[in-house]
């Protein structure tokens, strides 16, 4: 097998591993308006939390949006960028969510949290960002035993097996046996929360920006080459057990990141909210952004949390014109009305809002320098 080969299939040669530091650096030099921009972003939240009330729905949409988007973008890498239809999202958030609250909750509330169960058996507590990564791990490590059998299967029936396994997961963590480490079927609270919007932001942004180095990697080059032909990537000396599995896991971890992520904007964890109705969700954001699109499942995800929880909330109280009752608007008719919006969509965007096309500083740049030229010309003349 050449050189070449042996790149795309994942294997890390002496020379790349010399010129990892000076791709990075690339990278950042690259994208260094990307990176303004973003900077740029952060500092006009800063400014928006001294302005704004802390319980505007802006917020809601921000902190929320900002974790889906990194749940959406994990799931997209398994199922848009490999090929694999996973369902099981909602329940490797739900270990991230356990994960994260197990191991932060302050000893001296513990006998508060778990009375039902003498205090617990955990006597320890870990660092917020040691917990996020744990949270992660343990994800992954769910993810890869799961793999193991479950990725031998393909299509609806891997979809099916990995729903399965979610619905087993939660089923498992509310189990009274588990009660002294989960709490059974109690909340798990007290544990330490974000305040500023820019906290989930940050983590977002710092786990999906790893996501779109592994997919712009060698790696990523095998995980598309099993999506668009198994066959024929697997000629070209592709290891697909190893990959599938390596995608998987590495999903499954940013997913457990994003559920610790969801359990600091809740402030509490229960089994019960991480049902299959989550998954289908978070497949929905990504299925509305594009399936193989970064940029669109993050577009989608805020726009997906604008719709159902703010800017849809007006159609689900009585509105009256004068004496005039305006027909259909009461409690449930969001829901009706957001449906059909989606719907629509697919309908007229059958790929997805970007489908498999990415937004490029360089593509906006050009497309701006292509308008002022344009308006140059037609002045001149």
């Amino acid at each position: 097998m050449n050189e070449k080969n042996r790149n795309i299939n994942g294997v890390i040669t002496p020379t790349e591993k010399a010129n990892i530091f000076s791709n990075s650096l690339g990278f950042i030099k690259k994208n260094w308006i990307g990176f303004t921009l973003l900077a740029s972003l952060y500092a006009i939240i800063l400014v928006l939390e001294q302005v704004l009330p802390v319980s505007s729905m802006l917020f809601v949409v921000l902190k929320k949006g900002a974790i889906y988007a990194l749940v959406a973008v994990s799931m997209n890498l398994c199922n848009g960028f490999t090929g694999l239809f996973s369902l099981g999202q909602a329940g490797f958030m739900l270990i991230g969510a356990y994960i994260y609250g197990i191991f932060t909750i302050p000893l001296e509330a513990r006998a508060a949290v778990y009375q039902y169960f003498d205090g617990g058996i955990i006597n320890f507590t870990v660092p917020v960002p040691v917990a996020l990564i744990m949270a992660g791990l343990a994800a992954a490590l769910f993810a890869y035993l799961i793999g193991l059998p479950v990725l031998r299967l393909k299509s609806d029936y891997l979809a099916i097996a990995t729903l399965g396994f979610a619905e087993i997961i939660r089923a498992f963590f509310q189990w009274d046996k588990l009660g002294p480490v989960t709490n059974g079927s109690n909340l798990l609270r007290r544990f330490p929360v974000f305040s500023s919007t820019l906290y989930p932001f940050v983590v977002s942004s710092i786990c999906i920006t790893i996501i779109v180095l592994l997919i712009n990697s060698s790696y990523g080059r095998a995980f598309k080459a099993i999506r668009d032909d198994e066959v024929a990537a697997e000629a070209m000396g592709i290891n697909l057990a190893k990959h599938k599995q390596l995608s998987f896991t590495i999903s499954s971890f940013f997913a457990g990141v994003g559920g610790a992520l969801l359990a600091m904007y809740q402030t509490t964890v229960q089994a019960a909210p991480f049902k299959a109705a989550m998954t289908y969700e978070i497949l929905l954001i990504v299925v509305i952004g594009g399936i193989g699109s970064v940029t669109g499942s993050v577009l989608s995800s805020f726009l997906f949390i604008a719709c159902s929880e703010w800017w849809l909330r007006f159609l689900d109280s009585e509105t009256y014109i004068g004496s005039f009752r305006i027909p259909l608007l009461a409690s449930g008719f969001r829901k009706v009305v957001f449906s059909i919006i989606i719907m629509i969509i697919v309908l007229f965007y059958s790929q997805g809002i970007m489908g498999t096309n990415e937004i490029s500083i360089d593509a906006l740049l050009r497309f701006f320098k292509k308008l002022f030229r344009k308006g140059s010309k037609e002045e001149a003349t």
